[in-house]
């Protein structure tokens, strides 16, 4: 597979040999119209991965699902001090490294996690008021993201801080070291999950990454859904065909 490189402003790119292009910009996109999902592979020759034929997100219907052994997800993650950015697609929290998730004999970094309205992820029909994506990279460069669900309910005090903290211009990271945040706090009790080979979700939509979406939504309240909305009514990508692909479920 491919090894994928995470940038500190939240874009994702391919990487190239050792040098890779790490200090490349690409051409602007979107969520609507001339620059929107139906266009992104045609923007950028770095997009092309953006039209290939195992793409994120996908609908997860319990026919096309074979539940198995799967390995628990092991979260170890701990507070660190605040880094979040509007990085004019999504509001991401970069993490500090020392949090990590197993899964199975796979240890993955958590690098960071980012915001989606609604949820990109659909489920027997279901779509969630949002979702957090929660991105991880192995000792090799391969990418594991959690997506956690969030469905309206209760105010969730993680997002409040969060929300409390918006940067107020786009893509200059703002870190608090008197505020402590820990990912841990946007996971639900039950930790079951279905799982996938899939993409990034964003430009430039690079292949080859685990996908692990939790069954059980975390709660998120209607006025933390109209904060983020006021950025962002719609930074969902519509669903891509599932091609064939295998849907694993835990028991």
């Amino acid at each position: 597979m491919a090894n994928l490189r995470l940038l500190s402003g939240g874009e994702t790119i391919l990487a190239v040999g050792a040098a890779g292009v790490a200090g490349e910009r690409s051409r602007h996109w979107s969520y609507d119209g001339i620059s929107g999902p139906s266009h992104w592979a045609t923007l950028d020759a770095k997009y092309i991965a953006c039209a290939a034929r195992s793409q994120s997100p996908i609908e997860i219907r319990a026919r096309d699902v074979r539940t198995t052994a799967l390995p628990a997800l092991a979260f170890h993650y701990h507070p660190v001090p605040l880094r979040i950015v509007d990085n004019g697609h999504t509001v991401q929290v970069n993490y500090d490294a020392g949090s990590w998730l197993e899964a199975g004999d796979t240890r993955y970094e958590l690098v960071q996690f980012h915001f989606h309205r609604p949820s990109e992820e659909v489920i027997d029909g279901q779509r969630f008021a949002m979702v957090a994506h929660l991105v991880h990279r192995d000792a090799q460069g391969h990418i594991g993201v959690v997506a956690v669900p969030l469905s309206l309910g209760a105010d969730d005090f993680s997002l409040k801080i969060l929300w409390e903290n918006l940067p107020k211009v786009k893509g200059a990271e703002v870190t608090r070291t008197d505020v402590k945040i820990d990912a841990e706090s946007l996971l639900p009790a039950s930790l079951g999950y279905y799982a996938y080979a899939g993409s990034l979700t964003m430009p430039p939509c690079s292949e080859g990454v685990r996908w692990m979406v939790l069954k059980t939504p975390s709660l998120i309240s209607q006025r933390e859904v109209e904060i983020f909305a006021a950025r962002y009514p719609n930074n969902a990508r519509p669903l891509q065909p599932r091609n064939g692909r295998e849907i694993l479920s835990s028991d």
